[in-house]
Parts: C-alpha cells; structure tokens; sequence
C-alpha cells in the first residue's frame, strides 16, 4: 500500500506523486479546454489542438519542442493550457535562461496575434496604441510570465532540496568522522596502556625464564625455560606490531627507528605453531594447491591458535586432532580434543579465561563469509569447525 505523501501542512494521496499521473494530468486537461473550446470548429483547428495536446507528452524530454508544437494551436484557436504547460516545463527543465525567455515570448506574441486578428477583431490594427490593443498586450504579457515564474520556482525549489540533501548527508559524515576520530584516538590511548600493562608482565616473564635458563641443571628445565623465553619475546614482538597497528590507526605515526610491521601468520606457518604449543596434537594438513587469501590464511591461523591455547588451559594433556582441508571453494579448519585427564595434587590450576575468543573468531569468519561453530563432543571433549570461503 502505497504511503501518502506530506506537503507542508496538507497531505497528498501517494498515486499524485506518481510519475505518470504528473505527466498524464495536464493532457488531459488541454483535450477538456480544446472539447469546450474548438468542438464546433473546423477539423484542422482540432488537429492543431490534438498535435499541441499530445506534444505534451513531449516536455519531459524536449520541451522546446512541445512549446513549438503548441504554438499553431494557440495562434489559430486561442487554446492555453498546453502551451503554458510547455512553456513551465521550459523553465523547470532548462538551465538556459534565453531559451525559456523566447519560448515565452513566442507564446505571448501567438497569443496577442490571435485576439487581434481574430474574426470580430479584424478590423482592428494590432500594433495600434489604443485601449483594447493594450489591455490584450498586458494580457498576452502575464500569460507568457506567469508559467516561466513558476517554472523557475519549481527549479529553485528542486535544486534546494537537493542542496538540504547533500548538506544534511555532510554533515552526517562529518558527524560519523568525528566518532570515528574519537574512536581513533581512544584506541590509540588503549593501545599505550596495553603495551605499558603486558609489555612489562611477559617482559618479567621473559627475565625470569631467562634466570632459570641459566641457573638450572636439569636438562628439561631447560628446555622449558628456553621455550618460555622464546614464546615471550615472539609475543612482545606481535604486540608492537599491534600497537603500532592500533597507533596508525589513531592517527599517531610510528616512531622512527620502531620496529616495522612484520609479515602476518600464513597457513605455512601452522606446523610451527603446533609443535610449539607443548601439546600431542595429531595434524593432517592438506589446505590444496589453491592460492588461498592471506585474510582467510590469517583467519585460519588464529582459528586454530585459539583452540589449542584453550586446550592447554582448559584440558591440557588431552588428546588433540587438527585437520586444515579443502572442500571446492571453502577451507575446513577442525580442531577436536578429547576429554581432559583428571587433575593430579601437584598440577597447576587452570588459567583463567575471559571468554572473547572464540566470540572474535567467529566475528572474524563471518566478516570473510564464511562460518565458525564450537561446542562440546559426545566423547566429553570439544570440537572447533570452521569453514572459509576462498573469495
């Protein structure tokens, strides 16, 4: 049902504000003036009256020539409507003024001609200075004016709302700018706070696994504390590239001598990742010879370091299954872990978790278009699938 439609105070039905009836309603009004005017007359003038009539349907693309077409029928049958009609489609539609000032010149003229000659005015001298000559010119004057004034009114009126619109939809997005600076800007002071805050924990992690490096002699300490450092500096390094990411984004360049942004995790690099998680995960990774996308590379990766970061704290020791395939146009990512052993006197307690990754990861996959879904197993385990699409 179609809406009506509110013009100033009053409200208009919404079929008047269709195109066609704008366009089919002064036609029919010219054919009503020709029936009452011209029924009687000969056949030519009303096949004048018809061709001004269904030049009408002409203004919306030629008004020049829908005026021109007019013209004989008001100069032979004294008819209005249909040359002022085209006359204010002249002068709605063309920004030239000199055009819409000789059409209506020419319909002025047309019209003065016709009272002065016509049958009971024959004897009269058009160009004669006297009373009924000058009233007829004040009369031909105003018709000629009054469909230009209206014409230009209708412009002006469209091209000023047009100008409200453009102004209104700047200053929208100057609007949305500015949130989006303040955001900007709030981001790049979070970013500072996080490198000041974890840069200096995994930094004492990183000094205290360096100490016990070298002041152990156990051979497997070692090697622990070796993989701790390591895993801390790698991630102080990610951490600046993020914050450095985080910075520019906030308008805040990158410091000289900073260290630069460092190439992002492919598919490539998941045989490292599970062999340093510290945990007995099975692989099967078969992405295909397809040249995947490095956003859906990327997505991949993090998907399934965030479920085995999840596994060793929430069933370390489980057994693990990561399978990284292809099916048509859509990478598989499955990461599958089996029930966690029970908890013996001397393990650590299981570090906390905030609950946002998995919610990240699944933000992330749609945004690519494709899908994320997690949940427990019938085996008590937990299950992590993800597809992705290649475009």
């Amino acid at each position: 049902m179609t809406a009506p439609r509110t013009t100033g105070d009053r409200t208009l039905p919404g079929w008047l504000s269709r195109p066609w009836v704008a366009l089919l309603l002064p036609v029919l009004l010219a054919l009503l003036e020709t029936w009452l005017l011209d029924r009687d007359t000969v056949w030519w003038k009303n096949a004048l009256n018809g061709v001004a009539v269904l030049g009408l349907l002409l203004r919306t693309r030629w008004p020049v020539v829908s005026v021109l077409l007019a013209l004989p029928g008001t100069f032979f049958t004294e008819s209005w409507l249909a040359p002022m009609t085209a006359v204010y489609s002249v002068a709605a539609t063309r920004r030239r003024l000199p055009v819409t000032v000789l059409c209506a010149t020419a319909f002025a003229l047309a019209d003065y001609f016709t009272w002065s000659v016509s049958e009971q005015n024959s004897s009269i001298d058009p160009l004669a200075l006297n009373q009924s000559n000058g009233l007829a010119m004040i009369q031909s004057l105003l018709l000629g004016i009054a469909p230009v004034a209206l014409g230009l009114l209708a412009r002006t009126r469209r091209e000023l709302t047009a100008r409200l619109e453009e102004l209104t939809r700047g200053q929208e997005r100057e609007a949305r700018l500015l949130a989006e600076r303040v955001l900007a800007t709030e981001r790049a002071r979070l970013a500072r706070e996080m490198h000041d805050v974890v840069s200096h924990q995994v930094s004492l992690i990183s000094v205290q696994a360096g100490g016990l490096q070298v002041s152990t002699t156990d051979p497997s300490a070692e090697r622990t504390a070796a993989t701790i450092r390591e895993l801390s500096v790698r991630t102080l390094e990610e951490l600046r590239q993020m914050v450095g990411v985080l910075r520019a984004a906030g308008g805040t360049d990158l410091r000289p001598g900073s260290v630069p942004l460092g190439p992002q995790p492919r598919l490539a690099d998941l045989p490292r990742l599970i062999g340093e998680s510290g945990l007995a995960a099975d692989a099967e990774l078969r992405p295909g010879d397809r040249n995947w996308p490095e956003a859906v590379q990327r997505a991949a990766y993090r998907t399934v370091q965030e479920a085995l970061t999840n596994i060793s704290k929430h069933a370390p020791g489980s057994a693990v299954r990561v399978r990284v395939t292809s099916r048509g146009s859509r990478l598989l990512v499955d990461v599958h872990n089996g029930p966690a052993p029970a908890r013996t006197a001397g393990q650590p307690a299981p570090l906390p978790g905030g609950g946002h990754g998995l919610v990240g990861l699944r933000e992330r996959a749609q945004l690519l278009g494709g899908s994320l879904s997690a949940g427990p197993t019938a085996d008590c385990g937990f299950a992590v699938h993800t597809e992705l699409p290649a475009d």
